[in-house]
């Protein structure tokens, strides 16, 4: 980090949870009002009684948050504020000296949680069997609304505002070159970066890349024509989202605030909204989320949303983007571009063109919507094979 960063109000930071607040979520799993359900509903109709209940008591009685904070605080961290807004981040150097920075972007419903498992390998592969020539000084914010970085105070915090605050951060630590890597809201952060900064962000990779990356409307029968298999499966999974798994897009996009009274007053509900994504969005050979993704991680990443009291002002992003008029057809930075498409991911080369110089598209069976959770191996092998060939 500059040595000037603390005159620039970057502010070390340590997880440190009041026991208070711990006994209070205890006490409010154990009086959840629990809903009926269906006789063999599944999960058809949302996050299935009989899951959630289950996950719930583990949250209550098994569940070591002081483990996970502690996990946390293994990685140094900061507060600063940018255009009004406090940023939390975890900032890695890189034992190596020639490292590229990095800064990787989450998603939602996901968190810093995301990246722990991947910070070690990119920051010190010589220490993980990878090559030092790879390394990175690695730079992982909270999206603005999100855990430690939230709530948001005041409006217009969109994907282009955070991107404009990320040069900023990324200018304040010392790095005047930079690379920038992201999945769900942050594939659509990270390209915007490059549009924010492209003199110093040298390449931008994505997973789990939608707008932008996929058409914007219906396909004629000869454009359907020309895609491979697995693009009309990216298609017809494009399809059954829009028609059957909206819904949560269409609440935080319009009626943020209403969502917020049941999710900030319940852990419960929070859970619930959560998870639900986790099922939908993990690998679909995962029966349940755990079968993908380690189940006190999951815990670890609800529990972040639950302390810092962002169910609402994470969802808010959503209205912002929506209503910002930010959807359009986005110029081309010229940024090099790297799309790694993990098992059930949605990107189609064709309609990412366009708005995207594309150098590197990396196609993996394996691996869902969550890659750095659940396939962190192949992520970080595809994060450093591009990256290779934009170092310079």
């Amino acid at each position: 980090m500059n040595e000037n960063s603390t005159n620039q109000g970057i502010h070390p930071f340590r997880v440190d949870i009041a026991e208070e607040r711990l006994d209070d979520l205890r006490a409010r799993l154990t009086g959840t009002r629990w809903p009926d359900e269906l006789p063999g509903a599944g999960w058809a109709y949302g996050a299935a009684l009989p899951y959630v209940r289950d996950l719930a008591e583990y949250w209550r009685t098994g569940y070591d948050w002081r483990a996970q904070e502690a996990r946390l605080n293994g990685f140094p961290q900061f507060t600063t504020e940018i255009d009004g807004q406090n940023v939390h981040f975890l900032h890695v150097r890189s034992p190596e000296p020639d490292a590229l920075p990095l800064v990787l972007t989450h998603g939602w419903p996901g968190s810093v949680v995301e990246f722990l498992d991947v910070i070690g390998p990119l920051s010190d592969p010589r220490a993980h069997g990878g090559d030092p020539a790879d390394a990175f000084h690695v730079v992982v914010p909270s999206l603005p609304g999100f855990g430690f970085s939230g709530p948001t105070g005041d409006k217009g915090w969109s994907y282009v505002r955070t991107a404009a605050a990320w040069a900023e951060l990324m200018r304040r630590l010392g790095y005047e070159r930079y690379g920038a890597q992201g999945g769900d809201i942050g594939a659509i952060v990270s390209p915007e970066l490059g549009r924010a900064a492209p003199d110093a962000v040298v390449g931008v990779h994505v997973n789990a890349a939608s707008v932008g990356f996929i058409p914007s409307g219906d396909l004629s029968d000869d454009e359907v024509a020309r895609l491979t298999d697995r693009e009309r499966r990216s298609l017809a999974a494009i399809q059954a989202f829009t028609t059957d798994g909206w819904g949560y897009n269409a609440l935080q996009s319009t009626r943020p605030q209403t969502l917020a009274y049941g999710l900030h007053d319940s852990p419960a509900g929070q859970l619930a909204w959560i998870m639900e994504k986790f099922k939908e969005w993990t690998h679909s050979s995962a029966a349940l989320p755990e079968d993908a993704i380690d189940r006190d991680t999951l815990l670890t990443n609800a529990t972040l949303y639950w302390l810092t009291g962002t169910a609402g002002s994470s969802a808010r992003m959503y209205w912002e983007n929506a209503h910002g008029g930010l959807w359009g057809p986005r110029k081309n930075s010229g940024v090099p571009t790297g799309v790694a498409n993990f098992g059930e991911d949605i990107a189609i080369r064709a309609y990412a063109e366009p708005g995207h110089t594309l150098t590197h598209w990396s196609e993996f069976e394996r691996g869902g919507h969550f890659a750095a959770l659940e396939v962190p191996d192949l992520l970080v092998a595809d994060v450093r094979a591009f990256f290779s060939t934009v170092r310079g």
